[in-house]
């Protein structure tokens, strides 16, 4: 039964994004949606990304500095391991897991209350393709965003780890040739990579929870509850598949 239902959802989603990429029909329109979701989902998530980073780049910092104390350890160690964690996982896999609650949530209520309240069939009524109309602005501006997050996300988290240094938990320079140990700039891209397959992955299966929502206030709520935690689980799966294929 639970397989049924998994490939039915399946085969709706696609359906769905069949009709979102769409060739749209009016692209002033569009673009003018475009420009508003960019602001909307990636514009306004740039504070709390900024702030988590930060601290958390800090404590993987102090973390590791604590618990790996030996002789035998190179000095560069923490600024080494540091920057590989936040590199490889956090800015993109754990950033975008955090995104998918906040703006996965943000997606589901606004087409689900649209959906409700008859808006979504105002539009078909008038001969607009509302999938296309409402998804796939969001769909793109998510995906153009996500990988200046992930940038920002990058940079803040060296920051919180340099912030460190205030407190004598590891000096500048050795953060600094730890930072700069064995950089291999793939990592980057790779981190750059992942977080536009999952800001795809947050955008269209919020969306397709939202749009397809049938009740009233309290089945928007469950849909945004599902968007999260859908959004969440393939975002998981995605990562172990993108990490052995870009690896």
């Amino acid at each position: 039964m639970f397989i049924i239902h998994g490939l039915t959802t399946f085969g709706r989603y696609l359906l769905l994004m069949g009709r979102v990429f769409s060739i749209p029909e009016k692209w002033r329109v569009y673009m003018k949606q475009y420009a508003k979701e960019m602001s909307q989902l990636g514009v306004d998530s740039i504070g709390i990304v900024l702030l988590i980073s930060f601290f958390i780049g800090a404590v993987i910092c102090i973390q590791i500095r604590l618990n790996i104390q030996s002789p035998w350890m190179p000095r560069f160690t923490t600024g080494y391991t540091t920057r590989e964690i936040m590199l490889l996982e956090f800015s993109s896999s754990i950033m975008c897991l955090i995104l998918s609650g906040k703006v996965g949530s943000n997606i589901a209520s606004e087409l689900g209350t649209m959906r409700v309240t008859q808006q979504i069939d105002a539009l078909e009524i008038m001969g607009v393709n509302s999938a296309s109309f409402l998804i796939l602005p969001k769909i793109a501006g998510m995906v153009t965003m996500i990988p200046f997050l992930a940038i920002f996300s990058m940079a803040s988290g060296f920051a919180g780890a340099y912030a460190t240094s205030l407190f004598g938990i590891i000096t500048a320079d050795d953060l600094t040739v730890g930072l700069l140990h064995s950089f291999n700039q793939w990592y980057v891209w790779m981190s750059i990579i992942k977080s536009i397959f999952f800001a795809f992955i947050i955008a269209s299966i919020s969306s397709y929870y939202g749009y397809t929502v049938e009740g009233g206030s309290v089945e928007v709520g469950k849909a945004s509850t599902n968007a999260v935690v859908y959004s969440s689980v393939n975002i998981l799966f995605a990562d172990i598949f993108l990490t052995s294929l870009l690896s």
